[in-house]
């Protein structure tokens, strides 16, 4: 028998949060390790519990959930960390993304859904899953056609994207998973300072600003692909 994904509720409304731990903790494979409704008292309750899987909400009382989610994953990089939101807005989504969550899933989303994203943060923690983000990153290129400042530098970015070095390579496709970069600096073993080092050196090869420009660059280029939705 395999063993039962543990999971930590953090979502400030009562009713909100009683009927996710009902709902989760109903499924067979799933088991709730503890709940509660402020961000300041999460990173206790995880480092107590130890469970595989948080799942909180984006707007908690006493704090930004993506702030939470970042201390989270700093903290534990191989926690799965599910966002729950009621704002569908893809800035949120980027956000999400930028900060190194598992998964992003609508408050409006199918019960299944919610589940799916669970199980893929469960075994997959680094790696990036919401659905509609193929959508959000088309709206964002048509709005934003590149992230670069000008014809020159985009022919710059291009010809040095072509010549990434193995280690760069590397940088991009653990960006593209959603590790921050401390979980970074620990996967390729180096100092902290060296993979900030690493980060900003390939973000400027591809004229990016941040995490999000950085992986629709190399979308466009076809360094990398993502995984566009929850696996069922």
């Amino acid at each position: 028998m395999r063993n039962s994904i543990t999971v930590v509720v953090v979502d400030g409304h009562t009713l909100t949060r009683y009927g996710l731990v009902r709902l989760v903790g109903a499924d067979a494979d799933i088991t709730i390790v503890g709940e509660c409704g402020l961000a300041a008292e999460a990173p206790a309750l995880v480092a107590s519990s130890r469970p595989d899987v948080v799942v909180l909400d984006v707007a908690l009382p006493d704090a930004d959930g993506l702030q939470l989610a970042r201390g989270l994953r700093d903290r534990h990089s191989e926690l799965g960390i599910v966002v729950l939101t009621a704002q569908a807005e893809d800035d949120v989504l980027f956000r999400a993304l930028e900060t190194g969550v598992s998964a992003f899933v609508g408050k409006t989303a199918p019960t299944t859904e919610v589940l799916c994203a669970i199980r893929h943060a469960a075994v997959a923690a680094s790696s990036f899953t919401a659905t509609g983000l193929g959508a959000a990153l088309a709206r964002r290129t048509v709005v934003m056609p590149t992230p670069l400042t000008s014809v020159g530098s985009a022919a710059s970015a291009l010809e040095s994207a072509i010549t990434l070095s193995p280690r760069e390579l590397e940088v991009l496709s653990l960006l593209s998973t959603g590790l921050s970069v401390p979980a970074m600096a620990t996967t390729m073993f180096v100092s902290l300072s060296t993979a900030k080092t690493y980060v900003s050196r390939l973000y400027e090869k591809l004229g990016a600003t941040n995490r999000a420009n950085a992986i629709m660059t190399a979308m466009r280029l076809g360094l990398i692909e993502l995984e566009l939705g929850v696996p069922a």
